[in-house]
């Protein structure tokens, strides 16, 4: 089954935190985003981590259901590719020749599917304590950069040598979860064990962590904006945060939803404005966060309710924004111009 943390281990974490309603500052207007979803032909499988591939096509895992499958959002055809069984596949990206890459969650590989075969190619993790690949990413020159949860390790993936370095956290259980990149090819990471953010030197793979504010904090999904802020859904207190990895300082500002609405799925768009769920509330809550303005500027609840969202990307060509839900679909909002938000 998944191997994210789940939410009973922070039940006393959780009791801690107020129960009020957000204060002024986590307001919102009452902007909202078209969404489309596309209900996933194979049952109950929780889609998740949808990729976009160079001819639009969409990628995406099928976690419980251990599969890989494609989605013409055009014509709305899936295709599903078999994959090695007790793969759990957690999370898919897709390189510049159309290759999709996923994550063995329980089997501790990296795959490579060929898309007009549906041949696999597998990199196993050279340490069998890494046994659980879980979020990834590219970096410029194509290689991948990956976090394993569990297992307490990032690691670096070589795709033309299949070679894997990996790090091991020096926080024990730190369960190292979303990762992005800085334009060097740095990695920044939660670790969503802790209240820390992580990053590695990827030429030395020297680690080091920067302790968020309060105690309390769980940084889960991850974004970087281009001043070179990192910022974070704080999972367990319902805030997004901002980090500036050359000073160390920290600033948040509440969800609307609170407290209690569990802030998951995450992304950035093309002009810098920050995109979360928030799950804990239903129907989940796609919203939008100006850092201009340092406001909220938009709400809109998931058609399907979303169950749980926990991944989104932002495709700067279509300008839309795509995610795996628990209610079985693939769903795609569509992105607003930032003129209409800095009113």
């Amino acid at each position: 089954m998944s191997r994210f943390p789940p939410r009973v281990p922070f039940l006393a974490l959780l009791a801690a935190l107020p129960a009020a309603t957000a204060p002024a500052s986590g307001r919102v207007a009452a902007d909202t985003v078209p969404i489309k979803e596309w209900t996933v032909p194979w049952p109950e499988t929780r889609p998740r981590d949808p990729a976009v591939a160079p001819d639009g096509k969409i990628w995406f895992v099928g976690q419980v259901g251990n599969y890989v499958a494609r989605l013409d959002p055009v014509s709305g055809e899936f295709k599903r590719f078999a994959i090695d069984s007790g793969t759990g596949p957690h999370n898919i990206i897709v390189d510049a020749k159309g290759r999709p890459w996923y994550s063995g969650n329980r089997n501790g590989m990296i795959g490579r599917i060929d898309p007009a075969t549906g041949a696999l190619t597998r990199f196993p993790m050279p340490d069998p304590a890494a046994r659980d690949p879980h979020t990834q990413v590219f970096d410029r020159e194509g290689n991948i950069w990956f976090t394993s949860q569990n297992s307490n390790f990032v690691g670096h993936l070589n795709t033309a040598t299949g070679k894997i370095d990996l790090v091991k956290m020096t926080t024990p259980n730190a369960k190292p979860y979303g990762i992005t990149l800085d334009p060097t090819g740095r990695p920044y990471f939660d670790l969503f064990g802790t209240n820390k953010i992580g990053t590695v030197d990827p030429k030395t793979l020297t680690l080091k962590e920067y302790v968020l504010p309060e105690a309390k904090s769980r940084p889960r999904r991850i974004a970087r904006t281009s001043d070179g802020a990192i910022w974070y859904g704080d999972y367990t207190r319902g805030t997004l945060g901002r980090l500036d990895p050359a000073t160390g300082a920290v600033k948040e500002w509440p969800n609307p939803g609170g407290a209690s609405s569990f802030p998951y799925a995450m992304t950035v768009d093309d002009a810098d404005r920050l995109w979360l769920v928030e799950t804990g509330v239903s129907p989940n809550r796609l919203i939008g966060f100006d850092p201009k303005t340092e406001k909220w500027f938009s709400m809109t609840p998931i058609p399907s309710g979303g169950g749980v969202v926990r991944y989104m990307i932002f495709d700067p060509k279509a300008r839309v924004i795509w995610f795996g839900t628990d209610k079985n679909t693939i769903g795609r909002a569509q992105v607003p111009l930032a003129r209409q938000t800095t009113t």
